[in-house]
């Protein structure tokens, strides 16, 4: 432990390397929608079949969320971010060697699989490092790194396909991921005081604010869990914050490309705009939680960003469908991304604080079911247009999902802990 203190406190460290790993599960998310047209093209995929194979990445992915975050609070966030980096960097290469359909679902499944454990991983780590009234603006930063790289991703993918090809091109982000897995290995330590560039006044700082003081950990009943009011709230506004963004991974480029008739280069630079403004939402969030948490308003500093962010999120989906040029659109998407991503550190730091050293557990399983939404999106986009030869349902059913979660919001208790132990 090194008794001085330094400049940039280490947690602030440990947190740029979570942003820099958002940044990482964002980019090789958003690869396989930049890539549609080619893949498609080569393994002879219908929009439908295409459909498939953006939405069995979420259904691999909210599947195992709740088990990595088990994993996370029993092993910590060293190990498992080690592992599950490791294992989704893997199939995102694997991705690149793929010749049919089928094989293209169990690898996008398996990559579904391995990323399931980055966020829960993540609020792991953040909880055994930062106090509690810097949470809000840490979970904002990290979500705001995801956005920031798909916003990157959009253009330097498609310049990179354009390039190397879509095959070599996933064989090249999956090798970046093993390089961040290599180096959190290296330099984190699930407890701060193990870390031998902390300082004597920053460990006091951490351990002052973190909720964790038992020394001996419970173990965690999921039926419990499961029977928690609190717990389906969370996951049912998780799951309809989801709903939104995911179109913006999976349809939003192919969507503006065809409708406004785009060229790539175009299509790719409006379609990084709602990405850019979700990451400001990610920013605003963060500091207005922490803002009214600091003014003694705990539950109202996850309430109140969370109903003002799916009130954007409701007006910006409802008014982007009745633009007729894609200035507009993408306005009002913007705005409706900026809304959905205001949701997203209230319902990280209420994670926190009613699962506390369950955060991992808890957090995971709100995940899974926001991602059970990626995965009906990803479906209902192409299977709406179908049924009804318009794109206007599927934005309609994205707006009243957001609304709905407006009312759930005032019925969570934050400052209540959920009693889960056996």
């Amino acid at each position: 432990m090194n008794k001085k203190s330094t400049f940039f406190p280490v947690r602030y460290r440990m947190v740029f390397g979570t942003f820099i790993l958002s940044m990482i599960v964002l980019f090789d998310r958003i690869l396989i929608s930049v890539a549609k047209d080619p893949v498609a093209t080569d393994l002879s995929l219908s929009d439908k079949e295409m459909g498939w194979v953006l939405s069995i990445f979420a259904l691999g992915y909210a599947l195992f969320q709740t088990p990595s975050g088990y994993l996370a609070d029993k092993y910590g966030a060293r190990k498992v971010l080690t592992v599950v980096v490791s294992i989704w960097s893997v199939f995102t290469a694997l991705t690149g060697a793929v010749y049919n359909f089928f094989a293209l679902l169990i690898v996008r499944f398996l990559f579904g699989v391995g990323e399931a454990g980055a966020f829960p991983g993540m609020a792991r780590a953040i909880f055994k490092w930062v106090p509690v009234k810097e949470r809000g603006l840490v979970h904002g930063i990290n979500f705001s790194g995801g956005r920031i790289g798909a916003a990157i991703a959009l253009p330097i993918v498609a310049w990179l396909i354009d390039l190397a090809g879509w095959r070599m091109s996933f064989v090249i982000l999956g090798g970046v991921g093993i390089l961040w897995a290599l180096i959190w290995f290296w330099w984190y330590r699930d407890n701060p005081k193990n870390h031998k560039s902390i300082s004597v006044g920053e460990l006091k700082t951490i351990e002052a604010g973190i909720q964790e003081k038992a020394q001996e950990k419970k173990t965690i009943s999921f039926k419990k869990m499961f029977g928690s009011r609190t717990m389906w709230l969370l996951m049912i506004q998780y799951f309809c914050s989801n709903f939104t963004f995911f179109f913006c991974l999976t349809w939003l480029f192919p969507y503006l490309k065809t409708k406004y008739n785009l060229d790539v280069v175009e299509a790719g630079f409006y379609s990084s705009a709602p990405f850019i403004f979700g990451a400001l939402g990610n920013w605003f969030s963060g500091w207005m939680v922490d803002f009214v948490y600091k003014r003694n308003k705990w539950g109202l500093s996850r309430k109140l960003p969370a109903i003002i962010g799916f009130t954007l999120a409701t007006i910006g989906i409802i008014a982007s469908v009745y633009m007729n040029e894609v200035t507009g659109a993408v306005i009002f998407i913007s705005l409706a991304v900026f809304g959905a991503d205001m949701t997203l550190s209230p319902s990280w730091s209420t994670c926190l604080d009613v699962g506390k050293e369950h955060s991992g557990t808890v957090s995971g399983t709100m995940n899974m079911a926001g991602n059970l939404g990626s995965f009906f999106t990803a479906l209902a986009f192409p299977y709406m247009m179908a049924f009804a030869g318009s794109h206007t349902p599927f934005f309609f059913l994205a707006a009243a999902l957001n609304l709905i979660a407006i009312p759930i919001w005032l019925s969570i208790k934050p400052e209540k802990a959920l009693q889960l132990t056996k």
